[in-house]
């Protein structure tokens, strides 16, 4: 339990700070905009490329976890993460900050999210599900500890020494952490469980898939946007940080309860939930404005329900596939995931820009609303799959 504990709280502090680190654009964009002497969107386009390139190289990535073992590729991913956030402080062009953030998607497919969960599942084992879930409650936290932080020291040193900052953190702190710190994980990936979900297409996956992916891009392009969302709806600054970094603790509510209640009911039973909560939340900002009570009344179903949407994106596939299976579902299943995180940002930011809030808001609802639609067509679906075989 000491090791566990151990491992847990490494595992926790470096996934906090890679996605606080890399998910500086909320804050910082309108002055790298400003500075690099481009658009709004162009600015937010890099975490689109850090998306995509995410996506595309996870496959590749995969093979590295099998053949190396987690541990070593999320050294090299958090080293080349630093080197993406110093290169990042010292372009003055467009194409070297794209290039840069592309370089911090490979980083992400390397050492983010997916590379702990594969390390755990290799390390604890029978044990790796409920440290998993611990995982994504605590890094549900990474936004609301860093967009106040990265707001303080853009104030105090400018946006470009903040990132110098985070890539000396990653290089010297959190590198040898993982290195050192995470001891030898256990490997037994098979080629067969690769296969056997690759196949594993038709009807369901592809509602599976499409019903995350839209969610995704619509909690990813909240994380996005959300402060310049706030600040258009009218609120100054420091209260539109405040709100996007509250939205995140209430997110981390969400994952509490899936992970409190989990063994009560199943994953696809949270993601209707959640997916209701969604567009719901965003329909009373829509609906009724920016005045105290929708605004809170938004946060509370926003932020809660897609943090539990979170932790059932993770488990709903376990409902599907074959545990032996899962790693490789996941995979499958990240490719247009991650395409579609990449695009949150730019169009988002984009509609913001030149038709406003309410437009944004709009397309928000209508795609998490299809999202809930096709979760309620994923119930439907399997109770008939069910029926049969009770039948029987």
């Amino acid at each position: 339990m000491t090791r566990n504990l151990s491992v847990f709280l490494i595992l926790a502090f470096t996934q906090i700070s890679g996605w606080g680190m890399v998910g500086i654009l909320p804050v910082l964009a309108p002055s790298i905009a400003v500075d690099l002497q481009t658009t709004l969107p162009t600015a937010f386009l890099g975490t689109a490329v850090m998306f995509a390139m995410t996506g595309l190289v996870a496959p590749v990535v995969g093979k590295a976890f099998g053949r190396f073992g987690a541990k070593k590729v999320m050294a090299v991913g958090a080293a080349l993460i630093g080197t993406g956030l110093a290169t990042l402080s010292l372009t003055s062009s467009v194409p070297v900050y794209l290039a840069a953030w592309g370089a911090m998607g490979i980083a992400g497919a390397m050492f983010l999210t997916t590379a702990a969960y594969v390390y755990l599942a290799d390390f604890a084992e029978e044990r790796a599900r409920g440290l998993i879930g611990s995982l994504m409650l605590v890094t549900g936290l990474a936004g609301s500890v860093f967009w106040p932080l990265t707001a303080y020291l853009e104030h105090l040193v400018g946006w470009r020494a903040t990132t110098q900052v985070y890539a000396g953190a990653m290089v010297l702190i959190i590198m040898p952490l993982v290195l050192l710190g995470l001891p030898e994980a256990r490997r037994a990936h098979k080629e067969q469980d690769v296969a056997s979900a690759g196949a594993r297409r038709g009807g369901t996956f592809w509602f599976l898939v499409t019903a995350i992916a839209l969610n995704s891009f619509v909690t990813f392009g909240m994380d996005a946007i959300g402060i310049a969302l706030f600040r258009v709806l009218g609120a100054d600054p420091a209260w539109a940080v405040g709100m996007a970094s509250f939205l995140g603790v209430l997110k981390v509510c969400g994952r509490l309860i899936d992970l409190v209640g989990g063994k009560r009911w199943d994953a696809l039973s949270t993601g209707i939930v959640a997916g209701a909560m969604i567009p719901a939340g965003l329909l009373v900002l829509l609906a009724f404005g920016a005045t105290a009570g929708p605004v809170l009344a938004c946060l509370l179903l926003f932020g809660i329900g897609s943090g539990a949407f979170a932790v059932a994106r993770a488990t709903m596939p376990l409902i599907f596939y074959k545990k032996a299976e899962y790693a490789a579902a996941m995979s499958v299943i990240a490719l247009p995931m991650n395409l579609t995180n990449a695009m949150a940002a730019p169009i988002l930011s984009g509609l913001l820009a030149t038709s406003g809030a309410p437009a944004t808001l709009t397309v928000l609802v209508a795609c998490s609303a299809a999202a809930f639609l096709l979760l309620l067509k994923l119930a439907t679906m399997r109770k008939q799959e069910i029926r049969p075989t009770a039948a029987i």
